[in-house]
């Protein structure tokens, strides 16, 4: 790349004044670390006996700093009965939503 190019490429975009219903654009300082985050949450639901037993953890990469959280608790028992059904509930949904566009082949109902 040649440096007047690069030199071009490098100055923030400005709106034009012949036109000013342009949107001016925000440009954001440079990061060392920008070009790669990572965000992880793992969460779990179990049934022990009559309490229902949450653990979940995050990770998270950001700005190159590795930050962990986590945390354990205990519900009562109902609480796991209603995870279970609103993780059906959310998986029957989302099923529904990816199979409806091939509604169309299967034969029209008898009703």
């Amino acid at each position: 790349m040649n440096k007047k190019l690069a030199h071009e490429a490098s100055k923030p975009l400005q709106p034009r004044p012949d036109r000013p219903d342009a949107v001016e654009v925000v440009t954001l300082p440079a990061s060392p670390f920008g070009f790669f985050r990572f965000h992880l949450v793992s969460t779990e639901v179990s049934l022990k006996g009559q309490r229902t037993r949450v653990t979940s953890r995050t990770v998270r990469l950001e700005d190159g700093k590795l930050s962990t959280e986590s945390f354990d608790g205990e519900l009562p028992g109902a609480a796991y009965g209603r995870a279970v059904q609103q993780a059906q509930q959310q998986l029957l949904a989302q099923t529904a939503w990816l199979l409806r566009p091939l509604s169309w082949l299967l034969p029209p109902s008898r009703q």
